[in-house]
């Protein structure tokens, strides 16, 4: 039977409200919307019951097919249709049906929204048949009052139009994604902020946005954790890297910043705070809509920047990356792996004129820790300011904390030109800052060919000009770098000579002034190579300091020493102690203390027997630090002497507070002391010694004149090669026997 037959269509379409339909005063667009059935009244009927609707702002546009045959034509030749009034029943009692397979299963056209109509419930498809193929909605046609027909068909326009957003959504997902690498190219974050803006502009209606996050390393010379605009969208004037209070509107100010700090969404009908966040990468997106925002469409924008949050990381990344390697992110010069490639440049130049330096700032650390890093960057910044006034001759680069590199002709780059920028202060905020400089250089025509050794010579260079007393700058000559592979060797000769147990420990003896028995040794370190020559301690000590080597030879003494007492004791010369020298480096380790507590144990002597020898040039870099360890060491019965007394610099305060037990007069001032008018620096030492109740011993005695003048100041005890010269352990114990 055919669906116009014995029907009751006299009453399709009566009005049954009295309210106001679905309808809007604008329309932008239409709907296309397909009627299928084989009964041409029914076109008309439902034609005229939707002429006025309007959905999401579109009025509907018909097509018309009275068979299913036909409407699987209009289908396959218009793509823009969104929905289909189908008749079930029309050439065949399944004719409907299959026009639903060929959508959905043929064309595979899962967006298109299908209501099926019949005009006998005993026509109905089975309940699968509508799950399986997404059937929007199935009335009879005695069902389908006006009301009804326009709230179904706004329903499926409106379920259409959100399938197709989430299309859209995931086209522009793929589009990011695709353009990724081309964002990457223009090595830039602002690019992928403004792609984002754009694809949120197609998942709602939106009037203005902003993606906000912190600029620094992004921004140029962001160098705060302020937030910044990095894109924007609906505004006219330009935001873009300003900081977000160029909005100048608190209410958005606050709530971005209340949302990065609080990490979760702030919604609301007219505007909304997303956050997003991948790693250590966080921002906000603002964005102000035109009409509020659905459930829908709040979970698609979710969804969308939770999908491109890893996007917006591996953007963000790359691009610090890129600045890392090539660009400093404080003063924005090339930074030293550029420097490296300039100097390449400057290595095959033919220009000999052009010199390559070096600048490291004096005591910029001091400067940094006492006035903080914030007005250390400023002080920077200041520098490099200063830098470029040079030329635009002048290639520019900042190598290090504070270390700037420099190319450019001769006539600019040297001493005088450079020591002029640091004549005057520079201001680094509130502060004016007086600044020294030292400078390492290299003349074209002693330059290497490659940017890595250039950078090699004349850090070399700056090395030796930082260490020299006379002149704050040195020219790179090639000597210099083959006494630098001279130290390196050395250093490398001595780990493994070290690790070989060819190091020894030797014994100067020291002895009472007054009765002229031993009463200790001072332990002396000696480096026997393999071929049987001896390398001069004024020769490796500073190597194993400079190489960090240091710490475990002291380690090493400190044991050996202990075990010579030991030794001496159970020869029967218990009384007999060995003091061994302590150096700067030992004192900066955290265990160096327990170490040497520890040692005494272990060797099971009496710690009194041990004696620490220091300089006054140790209490020059942490004298606290020290005098906290000495007291330490000396709760526990270790005996402390202060080596070379008269030779540094130390606080005459921190000396009261050193738990000393000895003062060693330096043999500078024994010398001559037997000359008239100079022996008044050891005669100070002794008379100070004895004031602070210490014993006082001079080395370096090799006179009996010496001898009787220390005598007579009344010095304690005395070493030196007029009683005997230093010796390995074994002929120090016969020294002993045959000196008891």
């Amino acid at each position: 039977m055919r669906a116009s037959e014995d029907t009751n269509d006299d009453f399709l379409f009566i009005d049954d409200s009295d309210e106001d339909e679905i309808l809007d005063d604008s329309s932008n667009g239409t709907w296309k919307v397909l009627i299928v059935d084989d009964d041409p009244e029914i076109h008309s009927v439902t034609q005229l019951a939707l002429s006025d609707l309007v959905v999401l702002g579109k009025r509907l546009e018909y097509l018309h097919a009275y068979s299913g045959k036909d409407a699987c034509q209009l289908i396959e030749q218009n793509e823009d249709i969104v929905l289909v009034l189908l008749d079930v029943v029309m050439e065949t009692d399944d004719a409907g049906l299959n026009v639903v397979k060929h959508i959905r299963e043929t064309l595979q056209r899962q967006d298109i929204r299908i209501v099926l109509r019949t005009g006998q419930p005993g026509y109905a498809p089975e309940e699968s048949v509508i799950k399986d193929y997404d059937i929007n909605d199935y009335k009879t046609k005695t069902e389908l009052t006006r009301r009804k027909l326009v709230t179904t068909v706004y329903a499926a326009i409106r379920s259409f139009q959100q399938i197709d957003t989430v299309t859209q959504n995931r086209q522009g997902l793929e589009k990011i994604i695709a353009a990724a690498a081309e964002l990457l190219e223009l090595h830039t974050v602002h690019k992928y902020a403004e792609g984002v803006l754009s694809q949120l502009t197609n998942l709602a209606d939106i009037e203005k946005s902003f993606f906000c996050a912190r600029g620094q390393g992004i921004v140029d010379a962001a160098d705060d954790l302020s937030l910044y605009v990095l894109g924007q969208s609906g505004v006219d004037n330009g935001l873009v890297n300003q900081k977000i209070s160029a909005l100048k509107n608190n209410e958005i100010e606050e709530l971005i910043k209340k949302c990065f700090q609080q990490k979760y969404h702030l919604l609301g009908s007219e505007a909304s705070c997303f956050y997003l966040s991948s790693g250590v990468c966080r921002a906000v997106i603002y964005i102000e809509f035109s009409a509020p925002l659905s459930e829908i469409d709040q979970q698609i924008i979710e969804v969308f920047l939770t999908n491109i949050s890893i996007g917006y990381e591996n953007v963000h990344l790359f691009q610090k990356l890129r600045n890392a390697a090539y660009k400093d992110w404080l003063t924005e010069l090339p930074n030293r792996l550029e420097f490296v490639n300039l100097l390449d440049d400057f290595g095959q130049s033919s220009d000999l004129s052009k010199v390559a330096a070096l600048i490291d700032l004096t005591q910029f650390s001091d400067i940094n820790d006492g006035l903080g890093q914030d007005l250390g960057n400023q002080l920077l910044m200041a520098v490099s300011a200063r830098l470029k006034t040079l030329s635009e001759r002048c290639k520019i680069a900042r190598v290090g904390a504070d270390v700037f590199g420099l190319i450019g002709p001769q006539d600019l780059v040297n001493p005088e030109k450079l020591t002029e920028l640091f004549s005057e202060p520079f201001a680094a905020g509130e502060q004016r800052l007086p600044v020294k400089a030292s400078f390492g250089l290299c003349m074209k025509a002693d330059a290497g060919s490659r940017g890595v050794n250039i950078l090699n010579q004349i850090n070399i260079a700056l090395n030796l000009a930082k260490k020299s007393n006379q002149f704050h700058f040195v020219y790179y000559q090639q000597e210099m770098e083959e006494k630098t592979l001279w130290r390196l060797g050395m250093i490398r000769q001595l780990r493994t000579d070290f690790a070989e147990k060819r190091l020894e420990l030797w014994y100067q003896p020291q002895l009472n002034l007054n009765t002229g028995k031993v009463i200790g040794a001072e332990a002396l370190l000696r480096w026997k190579t393999a071929d049987g020559n001896f390398i001069s301690p004024a020769i490796f000590i500073p190597l194993a300091e400079y190489s960090g080597l240091i710490i475990d030879i002291g380690d090493w003494v400190i044991n050996k020493a202990c075990s010579t007492i030991k030794s001496l004791e159970s020869n029967g010369f218990g009384h007999v102690g060995i003091s061994v020298n302590v150096s700067i480096p030992q004192f900066k380790k955290d265990n160096f203390v327990d170490n040497v507590i520890q040692a005494t144990k272990t060797h099971k002597i009496p710690p009194n027997k041990l004696e620490l020898e220091i300089t006054e040039n140790i209490l020059m870099d942490e004298p606290q630090v020290v005098v906290d360890a000495l007291v330490k060491l000396k709760k526990e019965g270790i005996s402390i002497a202060l080596d070379d007394f008269g030779t540094g610099y130390s606080s005459m305060s921190y000396l009261q507070q050193l738990p000393l037990d000895r003062l060693k007069v330096d043999r500078s001032f024994i010398t001559h002391i037997a000359e008239p008018g100079k022996a008044i620096i050891a005669e100070t030492i002794i008379n100070l010694g004895k004031q602070m109740n210490l014993t006082v011993i001079a080395e370096g005695i090799e006179e009996v004149a010496q001898q009787e003048y220390l005598k007579g100041l009344g010095c304690d005890e005395v070493q030196g090669f007029f009683y005997a010269k230093p010796m390995p352990e074994n002929e120090f114990l016969t020294f002993l026997k045959n000196n008891s």
